[in-house]
């Protein structure tokens, strides 16, 4: 039964994960809910080892129909990959609680942005090229990579968010690139969790393969309904991770 319950939410967060990023908010508490007396490591490990697949496959599909600009992004991963390694270790140094108040006003801020301009990302209009381009793109793939290592919630939104916003990207190509820089940083994690052996391999399997059906489903239907398809469903998953960080930070 427990299998069948993480699979599905797995499913789920791979569908929200490819479109916009969020599919913790998904398949976090799942795991959680789920093996409530099992150490967060090893749930965090196993999410990971689940969700890297996901966003690969989310990765492959865009690339086969959106355009992706190689050289800005493949250092934006490559700094991504660094800077969660980075970031992971620090977690088990540092408590990340601090951040738990912070970020629900910072999530608010992004979705009252995006709401109030309501062309943003409308249009794939590059700002930046060539070595400043790709400088941009790995400093914005360092600074969320290590979020993501260190904490995490919305990672992938704040990617979508700060490609649309700095680079120029319409949300369509935001997406695609964010999914590269989220399986690099994944990678990152998942190799730290594999090393301090916080990782359940015979619930990973089941996990993927759902997760990877999930992102074939949502980066279908994202190309198929294009940039304002998007747009939108970025609205939907910011809202929800308020409601959700909100919970999590001033009422649990």
């Amino acid at each position: 039964m427990e299998l069948f319950v993480v699979s599905l939410a797995s499913l789920l967060a791979g569908f929200v994960d490819s479109i916009v990023g969020g599919g913790g908010l998904i398949l976090v508490p799942a795991l959680f809910v789920t093996f409530p007396n099992t150490h967060p490591a090893t749930l965090f490990g196993t999410g990971k080892g689940a969700s890297v697949w996901g966003t690969g496959f989310a990765t492959w599909q865009f690339s086969r129909r959106v355009e992706m600009r190689w050289a800005a992004l493949l250092p934006a991963a490559a700094a991504g990959f660094i800077a969660a390694f980075a970031g992971a270790w620090l977690v088990t140094v540092v408590s990340p609680d601090f951040l738990r108040r912070l970020l629900p006003g910072v999530l608010l801020a992004v979705l009252i942005y995006t709401v109030l301009r309501k062309e943003l990302g409308r249009t794939h209009a590059p700002l930046f090229s060539g070595g400043k381009e790709a400088c941009l793109a790995a400093s914005i793939g360092a600074v969320i990579g290590f979020y993501d290592g260190f904490f995490g919630p919305g990672a992938g939104s704040f990617l979508v968010f700060l490609f649309v916003r700095v680079m120029g990207y319409d949300f369509l190509s935001a997406s695609a690139a964010a999914k590269l820089i989220n399986t690099a940083t994944n990678t990152a994690a998942l190799i730290l969790f594999v090393a301090k052996g916080h990782i359940w391999w015979h619930f990973v399997l089941a996990m993927a393969l759902a997760n990877v059906a999930g992102s074939l489903l949502g980066t279908r239907l994202a190309l198929k309904h294009g940039t304002g398809f998007v747009r939108a469903f970025f609205i939907v998953v910011v809202s929800a991770l308020i409601l959700k960080t909100g919970y999590d930070a001033f009422l649990r």
